[in-house]
């Protein structure tokens, strides 16, 4: 079910997609790459919101506005993690996994398959950054520097997401949904949200 290699090429098959057509469809006939892809898009998102805070000239308004979009969308990067780990225990569930005896790991599948996500991002705007021609002396060798290790850690990370994955499998490791429990959404747990109706 799950492949960290398929994993990666989705990434960078949709990241591509989404900068040349921002509406490139999610459509799978595979559930499980359908959710990994929502997610990543979650991802997506979130990078080119939080870019519009950092441009010159942005007003305050503007940028309270998106902060509340960036808050928004990491809590739904944030759900459609746990998403993924909810499903992947269900399928494993069924199968009498995980052995519950297992020695647990500290990070879940849908975790590193979202660090995964990130690093796709990183990984293809850096690219972009080591073709610019309008760049500053020096900047595309440090940038192909910048790439080679962004490779490095999504190779290593991949690694630890197939291991992991094999060892659940074969029933020697195992993992658990890890719940983020933002609180910054949450008007019943966020004093600037309740302190202020109440104030």
């Amino acid at each position: 079910m799950l492949s960290a290699d398929e994993i990666i090429q989705l990434h960078d098959r949709l990241t591509a997609l989404w900068h040349e057509d921002p509406d490139g469809g999610l459509a799978y006939g595979d559930e499980w790459l359908a959710a990994v892809a929502r997610q990543h898009r979650a991802n997506f998102d979130l990078w080119h919101i939080e870019d519009e805070a950092r441009a010159p000239g942005a007003s305050d308004a503007e940028l309270a506005e998106v902060k509340r979009r960036v808050d928004a969308t990491n809590q739904r990067r944030n759900d459609l993690a746990e998403g993924l780990d909810r499903t992947l225990l269900l399928w494993l569930e069924e199968r009498g996994l995980p052995n519950c005896e297992a020695p647990l790991n500290s990070e879940s599948p849908g975790l590193m398959i979202d660090r995964l996500s990130i690093l796709a991002l990183k990984i293809w705007h850096t690219r972009e950054e080591v073709g610019r021609t309008d760049a500053a002396p020096g900047h595309a060798e440090r940038n192909r520097g910048r790439l080679a290790q962004l490779e490095e850690q999504r190779a290593d990370l991949a690694h630890c997401l197939g291991r992991l994955w094999q060892e659940t499998l074969a029933a020697t490791r195992r993992f658990k949904l890890y719940r983020q429990l933002k609180m910054y959404n949450d008007p019943s747990l966020n004093p600037a949200i309740y302190g202020r109706k109440s104030g």
